[in-house]
């Protein structure tokens, strides 16, 4: 948890993520990252100079199968209030539209009815469970696939929504959120996405791993060119 927590609270104060007052959602999807995330922000809730209200939002995509019980339970544990909103977000994309390529269109509308869920709560900033690697598998696949520089911000404001979306958790490599669920045994709901595991995304990760394999470091020296590339990314202090 220390190791985490240092990891976000210099996330939070280089990019000025919470200000006193703020009413944030941590959007809960029931995998290690967003679990996570609640979890630390939680512990830092206890501490952090400017005080704010956390909420953990939950959508339920329509997947069969799905229990979300473990989520409500780990959230009451924590006292953070948990809300299950349905949508129907996989009849939409697999049954009504066939796509053939889901995951753009999926996270599209995924945002969207976290974002308005949020706003119906009165919680005008989201945070999510992106992580360092996240950030570099998004860079590399904005270069191989799109022919781009690009990959999304620590803040980001929808002036459209006005919601402020946060993710503190960019300094956090994936294998330490790996042991820190290991550790302390967290409620991880397995994703039933029929796509799941078979993306781009997915290859993307592979590649990199070889690649940092055969050159180690290279993930940090990919994010230092990232942080130099986009305006974004320049620390708020």
């Amino acid at each position: 948890m220390q190791h985490l927590l240092s990891k976000m609270r210099r996330a939070v104060d280089d990019y000025g993520m919470i200000q006193e007052g703020d009413r944030i959602a941590v959007g809960l999807s029931g995998g290690k990252d967003s679990l996570a995330v609640l979890a630390v922000a939680k512990s830092l809730q206890r501490f952090y100079p400017n005080s704010f209200h956390l909420e953990a939002i939950t959508l339920d995509m329509g997947n069969e199968g799905m229990d979300f019980s473990p989520l409500q339970d780990f959230c009451e544990a924590l006292d953070v209030p948990f809300h299950l909103v349905k949508t129907e977000i996989k009849q939409i994309v697999f049954d009504w539209r066939k796509e053939k390529s889901p995951c753009s269109l999926c996270a599209n509308l995924r945002r969207g009815a976290l974002n308005s869920a949020a706003l119906e709560r009165g919680l005008t900033k989201v945070m999510l469970g992106h992580h360092f690697d996240d950030v570099i598998e998004t860079f590399m696949l904005s270069q191989i696939y799109e022919g781009r520089i690009s990959c999304f911000s620590p803040v980001t404001y929808l002036d459209r929504m006005a919601v402020t979306l946060l993710r503190p958790f960019i300094y956090v490599p994936e294998a330490d959120i790996k042991k820190f669920a290991a550790q302390t045994q967290l409620p991880i709901v397995k994703n039933l996405c029929p796509a799941d595991g078979n993306t781009k995304r997915a290859y993307i990760k592979q590649l990199l791993t070889q690649l940092e394999h055969e050159n180690h470091g290279v993930k940090q020296r990919l994010f230092t060119a990232l942080r130099t590339a986009l305006p974004d990314w320049r620390l708020a202090k």
